[in-house]
């Protein structure tokens, strides 16, 4: 344990982007050549069997979300979310700027799954370099045979398009980026159904994230049995993690489910720079829990976040030394939701403009216990009643930071 792996990653920096050629030589679309010789069915099942869960941050089960989109008898949309707007997560940034094919194979052998004749990937807006790597992978694809009609000789046709956001980070939320796509405002809608049943354009549609797409090729290739071996029971394989803020050696790492926090921070990520104390670390991005020293021990899994409350989120891993405020860092980041909350629900509207002034007081030390109350219920509020994820989570940094940190305000 301690040290970081090369499977999902073993392409980053290694392969000329540029052609398709150096993908191939490292075994590249082997995984969609098997594929090929399955049923749907079987695919889906090996899907299902490898336990796979969405890496971009709900970890819903990827194999019965495909077997559901899989039921719909008519074409679907292919989907990738790679909208990475999350503060402290870059690591979908990798896949696309240094294993583009990647992202593409996995999209393809999902589309022969679930019946898609056409995908979107939507990159956001400030990858401007990403994205043209990203076009011009799929255009070697398709003159490689891998991508249009009639894939490999077989009756699979398959095309991509690349759509751009605005740099709205509720477009990281499916329905919100669906709207964004289809032409309208960034904002969540209702979901009457499934986006399995219905969504893009009101048709059948298949959403996953760059990260989870790389991991389906993965499961295909000569590297499944090496990627199978790592990790959990209940959380098998790796996680692509974004690891920054006080450290010494930050960057993305491919790390086995099971590791400790203290495994991530210390031994990969050579530990607090400067040789300072650690102070708090926060997983997940901005919506994510603050983690204090006690906890550094927890497996980084999602059955043990899962038994703590709390969720692995994007795979961002930030971490803050002693010279650094808690009161303060919670008023950046409930400024951060109030900047980016669409405004289209009063609970996260509202509940985050009051979480900051509450966040203020406190960092103004002029917060009372009946503050701390107030908190909790308005995150109660917002969790129970907010139209979409963003609205649900954004309390979380501020309820960990008074449930960890409590004795430093009172």
């Amino acid at each position: 344990m301690g040290k970081s792996l090369s499977i999902l990653t073993k392409n980053f920096k290694n392969i000329n982007v540029d052609t398709i050629d150096d993908y191939l030589s490292a075994g590249g679309y082997d995984g969609l050549k098997k594929v090929l010789s399955l049923t749907p069915a079987e695919v889906i099942e090996v899907v299902k069997a490898s336990g796979l869960r969405g890496r971009g941050g709900a970890a819903f089960p990827t194999g019965k979300k495909w077997e559901q989109a899989a039921r719909v008898k008519e074409d679907s949309y292919i989907l990738c979310n790679a909208d990475e707007g999350e503060p402290g997560t870059f690591k979908d940034r990798y896949f696309l700027e240094y294993d583009p094919y990647r992202i593409i194979e996995g999209m393809t052998i999902a589309a022969y799954a679930v019946g898609g004749r056409e995908g979107y990937i939507y990159i956001r807006e400030e990858y401007g370099r990403q994205k043209e790597i990203f076009l011009k992978a799929i255009e070697a694809a398709k003159a490689a045979g891998f991508l249009g009609e009639n894939i490999l000789g077989t009756d699979l046709s398959f095309d991509i398009k690349v759509v751009s956001g605005a740099g709205a980070f509720i477009c990281g939320e499916t329905t919100a980026l669906i709207q964004s796509i289809e032409g309208g405002s960034g904002r969540p809608r209702i979901k009457f159904q499934r986006t399995a049943v219905s969504g893009l354009f009101n048709r059948p549609t298949l959403a996953n994230n760059v990260e989870s797409y790389c991991v389906v090729t993965t499961l295909f290739n000569n590297d499944a049995q090496e990627y199978l071996s790592h990790g959990t029971e209940k959380s098998k394989g790796t996680k692509v993690i974004s690891l920054c803020g006080n450290v010494e050696n930050p960057g993305v790492y491919e790390v086995p489910f099971g590791i400790t926090l203290r495994e991530i921070i210390y031994d990969i990520g050579g530990g607090i720079k400067d040789g300072r104390d650690f102070k708090f670390a926060q997983i997940g991005g901005a919506s994510g829990p603050l983690i204090p020293k006690s906890m550094l021990d927890i497996p980084y899994s999602y059955e043990d976040f899962g038994k703590e409350g709390y969720s692995l989120g994007s795979g961002a891993v930030l971490v803050a030394d002693d010279t650094n405020s808690v009161a303060d860092f919670m008023v950046t980041v409930q400024e951060f939701f109030v900047h980016e909350s669409c405004g289209k629900c009063t609970p996260c509207r509202e509940g985050n403009r009051q979480l900051l002034k509450l966040a203020h007081k406190i960092a103004d030390k002029k917060v009372t216990v009946e503050d701390f109350l107030t908190v909790k219920r308005i995150a109660n509020v917002m969790d129970k009643c907010s139209f979409c994820g963003l609205g649900t989570a954004a309390p979380t940094a501020m309820v960990t930071a008074i449930q960890h940190f409590y004795d430093m305000y009172n």
